[in-house]
């Protein structure tokens, strides 16, 4: 890969991780110290990320355009990228930061700044969920209905959300699926469908260990409803890269699958909510987002 000299910074200051002037400087003075031309635009409201990627992505005039924020920052940069030949890196400043850290990318804003200086990139497989492009791990069931709730009281963060689950756990219930996984009927009964192309929704919750963004497969994870005496343990599999072990869980590789339900069922594409739907249409783009790896980076 050519010196990439030329890098448009799109910061979200609402990220779960926060924001302060310091950021900034910090981006601005790492960009000066590896003699990069640095540029800056801050969102100002939803989607606005997408726009700023695509020009910067029709334009051509930038080299990489980084993503400034959460899993929905990082969504709608890379909307705005797909396809395209301007590589995408990620700063992370959310509350999970899924893909971030499944790339290796260090959730320590200092250390993170070293992928300015950069030049590891690989084309990474996308997916498309009703027509809608998902990067990371999108879901649907009890996460989808977790997602819908989950910051309108304006508290985020692992704590928020795990007090959420906690209050909403008991009042949900198992749902029933019919599946098309690659042309095959199944029927299913499941708690949550997640839908991974890496391997974590965030916080290191890995509910796809194996996943990987560069295979063409995206991994399907069927998750029961987990008794409350053995919620420890399935959290404890879940944290430790070992989900795939649990009683309780099925995990299937697909190109493509299909998903019909009785009722509208909540969903979320990489953290973000939807209107449910009882129809879903979800396959593997690959090799659709050229993305930017740490230099040391291995896991993809």
């Amino acid at each position: 890969m050519a010196a990439s000299n030329k890098l448009l910074f799109i910061i979200n200051k609402f990220s779960g991780g926060g924001y302060s002037p310091e950021l900034e400087g910090r981006i601005i003075d790492e960009c000066i110290r590896l003699n990069k031309e640095c540029s800056i635009e801050f969102t100002q409201s939803r989607g606005h990320a997408i726009e700023l990627a695509r020009s910067a992505a029709v334009e051509k005039k930038f080299d990489v355009v980084f993503a400034v924020g959460g899993d929905g920052t990082v969504n709608e940069v890379a909307q705005g990228l797909l396809g395209s030949s301007v590589a995408m890196g990620i700063l992370p400043k959310g509350s999970g930061n899924g893909l971030g850290r499944h790339l290796g990318i260090s959730t320590d804003f200092k250390k993170a700044l070293q992928l300015i200086g950069s030049q590891k990139t690989f084309q990474m497989d996308t997916l498309s969920v009703n027509g809608r492009l998902s990067v990371n791990v999108s879901g649907i069931g009890f996460d989808g209905h977790i997602a819908g709730l989950f910051g309108k009281n304006g508290k985020r963060g692992l704590i928020g959300y795990t007090k959420l689950v906690l209050k909403e756990f008991f009042s949900y219930k198992e749902f029933a699926a019919e599946v098309t996984i690659d042309g095959q009927v199944q029927a299913r009964q499941a708690f949550i469908i997640a839908l991974a192309n890496s391997s974590q929704f965030g916080n290191n919750a890995r509910v796809a260990p194996h996943a990987s963004v560069c295979d063409e497969w995206m991994d399907v994870s069927f998750i029961k409803k987990v008794p409350l005496l053995q919620a420890v343990g399935f959290g404890q599999k879940m944290f430790t890269g070992n989900l795939n072990k649990s009683a309780f869980v099925e995990i299937v590789k697909a190109k493509k699958i299909d998903l019909q339900f009785r009722e509208p069922m909540a969903y979320h594409i990489d953290g973000e909510p939807f209107e449910p739907t009882d129809q879903f249409c979800v396959e593997v783009r690959p090799a659709t987002l050229k993305m930017l790896l740490p230099p040391e980076s291995s896991t993809v």
